[in-house]
């Protein structure tokens, strides 16, 4: 409780309550460098939103939430629920705080799940009881990485992990992602927002649209791309200037 850690600084950009003084000084910090962060984190939400109903209203109803975090209003389940009664929603997450509140909000939903393990570890997450008793991998399945990508740097493989996991689904599978990039930031926001999370368990980075590009490898990318979040299938009209200041792009693809 002494050391801030990444979900429960999100928790505190989104409003909740289940961060403690640590997370929320390195979180003011973060402002301090990035004064749209809070924006940032609501518009990476609605993203999760909105890619959750394209795909459960386009047939899929399985879905393995990767880093899910601290359960907030709009989890993946409510979504996917509100669309498909049925639909099944495996949630990951490493963090001991996430996990216990989640285990407390979804204590006897027969539909979802949530473990305790590291994302890396994909062989292990695939085998986890809360995965492979719930998921059925003859099926589609829905891979969501969204806002946990730019906390793994390339020693960690992402490109890889997400391989592992695309290779476990079946086409008609998708992936979701939503990555931090360097859109309007300039580099001295930049090295002052990243102090601000070398401070947590697991230090954050940008990436150009080029480098998260290939984290879709293998998969059709669903119109019109992968293009800033406020972007991508959008409610209402969003003015460029809006989109640009999130500095989070992110996109859909499904497997052929």
């Amino acid at each position: 409780m002494t050391r801030p850690n990444s979900a429960r600084m999100y928790d505190y950009f989104l409003g909740g309550a289940q961060n403690f003084a640590a997370d929320r000084d390195a979180a003011e910090q973060a402002v301090l460098a990035f004064p749209h962060i809070r924006v940032g984190a609501r518009v990476n939400r609605s993203f999760l939103g909105r890619a959750v109903t394209y795909l459960t209203q386009h047939g899929v109803d399985q879905f393995l939430d990767l880093g899910s975090g601290i359960p907030t209003v709009g989890n993946v389940h409510e979504i996917a629920h509100r669309h498909n009664p049925t639909a099944r929603v495996a949630y990951i997450d490493y963090e001991p705080v996430a996990v216990a509140h989640a285990r407390r909000l979804l204590a006897g939903d027969p539909r979802v799940s949530i473990t305790q393990a590291d994302i890396r570890e994909a062989h292990d997450v695939l085998a986890a009881p809360g995965v492979r008793h719930l998921l059925d991998f003859s099926r589609p399945v829905a891979v969501l990485a969204m806002g946990i990508l730019h906390f793994l740097p390339d020693s960690d493989d992402p490109y890889g992990m997400l391989a592992t996991y695309r290779d476990a689904c079946v086409p008609g599978s998708a992936l979701a992602i939503s990555h931090g990039s360097q859109v309007t930031l300039t580099d001295e926001q930049i090295r002052r927002f990243l102090l601000a999370y070398a401070r947590t368990p697991t230090p954050a980075l940008f990436r150009t649209v080029e480098e998260i590009l290939p984290l879709l490898d293998g998969y059709e990318i669903v119109e019109p791309g992968l293009v800033l979040l406020p972007q991508w299938h959008p409610y209402d009209p969003v003015g460029d200037e809006e989109a640009r200041a999130a500095n989070i792009y992110g996109g859909v693809g499904i497997l052929p």
